[in-house]
This record gives structure tokens, C-alpha cells and sequence, in this order.
């Protein structure tokens, strides 16, 4: 097979991007309930004892309930090996996970490759907010900025997809993201293609499709592993 010499911003775009990790948003988690407070009076009413340990076992619930994911989990297992062998033809299926300043909070997993003269590329992301109400602030942030694309009914709490064509040199390339939250989660997935032999770039549909399939089996990974 002759060797065909990649587009300048392509080339770049198949070596490693460590620098993907350091676009992380930095959210700090809120503090802890405070625990209740100890040594009631032997002579207090039993009503008053009654409502106060009510109000202490509904207030751990909706600290819980506020924040589902203390921490992001690892991303490279979310999808599953014949996926990303369809979606990435030629990629090592266990991925690559990209350096990030605060694991906690940010992590994120790519897969690459050129099979022939397709160019694929794959990024999977997690990242944790404090709340859910900060998660939904966030998410509804991106969607402002990424506008032209559309709801993707049935991912997670709220989700989100976008399609997007750029040209340089001559090149085609197809860029499709699909943001999903997941009470204070958020899972962001970036998919692209490029044909070196004809210059096009994938159809919108495949692109998109591909995108939201690896959203899917994120998002059902991240619910899976659900912990507090």
C-alpha cells in the first residue's frame, strides 16, 4: 500500500493529546452533613426526639441524593471492546487514559487509529461536579456553546448531540459530541473521521450514530458502578 502524506492538523491529531486532560473543569466537592449533634436531655419530650431524628435521617438522604458520584471512575472499561472495534477499526480495545490534573474529578480515555486511509478517533470522558445542580449548570453551559444540534431522548438524566464538518487543506473531517448528565456526573464523548484517500469525511449519520452508541455504554457503565 503506497504511503500517503497526512494533512498538517491531522498528523497532530494522531499523536498523544495529553493536553485534552488539562480542558478539565475543577469543582469542588460541598462539605459533608454535619453529623447531629450528641447528648440530648434525658427530659426532653418524645415528640421533639421523634422529629429530630427524622430530620436526621432525611438529611444524609438528600446529601446522597445531591451528589450520586464522589469521584469519576476509570473510563476505558465503559465501552465495550466490539464496540470500540467498530468504531475504531484497528484501535487497541483497552484504549489510552489521558493524564488529568485531578482524577477525582476528571477522567477521560481515547482510542485512535488509521485502518487503510480511515482516521478514527475516540475520547471518553467523566467528570464529577459537586452537586446535581451544579452538574446541570455545567451541561446546559456546553449545549449554549456547541447550538445546531439536538436532544438524544432515553441518556441519562438529559443528553445532548452535535454534529460538526471542518475543512483544512482539503481535508474532510467529521466531528460529532454527545454530552450526558447524570445527576451530578457528566459523561462527554468525541468521535471523528477522515478518509486520507478521498479527502471526504464520514456522513453526519455515521458519525453521529457512532458517538451516542459509545455515549450509551458509557453512561450505562457509569450507572452500573453508581456509588456515593
Amino acid at each position: 500500500m503506497r504511503s500517503l502524506p497526512l494533512p498538517l492538523a491531522l498528523t497532530a491529531r494522531l499523536t498523544p493529546v495529553a493536553v485534552l486532560a488539562c480542558a478539565g473543569w475543577a469543582l469542588s466537592s460541598g462539605p459533608a452533613a454535619s453529623p447531629a449533634a450528641a447528648g440530648h436531655r434525658t427530659d426532653q419530650k418524645t415528640s421533639a426526639q421523634s422529629s429530630s431524628a427524622a430530620s436526621s435521617s432525611s438529611g444524609p438522604s438528600s446529601t446522597a441524593a445531591a451528589k450520586a458520584y464522589g469521584s469519576a471512575p476509570s473510563p476505558c472499561p465503559s465501552v465495550p471492546a466490539d464496540t470500540v472495534k467498530s468504531l475504531v477499526p484497528g484501535a487497541k480495545t483497552a484504549g489510552k487514559e489521558i493524564p488529568s490534573t485531578d482524577t477525582d474529578l476528571r477522567r477521560t480515555c481515547s482510542w485512535n487509529a488509521l485502518d487503510g486511509y480511515d482516521y478514527r478517533w475516540l475520547d471518553v470522558s467523566f467528570e464529577v461536579a459537586s452537586s446535581d445542580q451544579e452538574a446541570e449548570k455545567e451541561y446546559q453551559q456546553r449545549v449554549t456553546e456547541k447550538s445546531g444540534g439536538g436532544a438524544v431522548p432515553g441518556l441519562g438524566d438529559s443528553a445532548y448531540s452535535v454534529v460538526n464538518l471542518t475543512t483544512e487543506d482539503k481535508q474532510q473531517t467529521r466531528e460529532g459530541v454527545v454530552m450526558a448528565r447524570v445527576s451530578n456526573a457528566l459523561v462527554v464523548v468525541t468521535y471523528n473521521g477522515s478518509d486520507f484517500e478521498t479527502k471526504k469525511a464520514p456522513s453526519t449519520d455515521e458519525i453521529n450514530k457512532g458517538a451516542i452508541k459509545a455515549a450509551r455504554a458509557a453512561v450505562s457503565a457509569l450507572e452500573g458502578g453508581k456509588s456515593g
